[in-house]
C-alpha cells in the first residue's frame, strides 16, 4: 500500500472512517509510530477491501 494515502489530520481521516465503517473501532484505527502499514492492511482486511479499493476510500476522505 502506498505510504503517502495518509494525509493530513489521522483524527479527522478516522472518525470519517468510524462514520463510514461502523464495524470499525478505536483499537483498529489505533496509529502506532512507525506501524502505519500494519494497520492500514488490518483495516483493509477487516472491510474485505483490495488494496485499490481501499486506497480510493482513504484518498477519498
Amino acid at each position: 500500500m502506498n505510504t503517502t494515502i495518509v494525509k493530513g489530520n489521522w483524527n479527522e481521516q478516522k472518525g470519517k472512517l468510524k462514520q463510514k465503517f461502523a464495524e470499525l473501532t478505536d483499537n483498529d484505527l489505533m496509529y502506532d509510530q512507525g506501524k502505519k502499514e500494519e494497520m492500514l492492511g488490518k483495516i483493509q482486511v477487516k472491510l474485505g477491501k483490495s488494496k485499490e479499493e481501499f486506497a480510493e476510500i482513504i484518498a477519498s476522505l
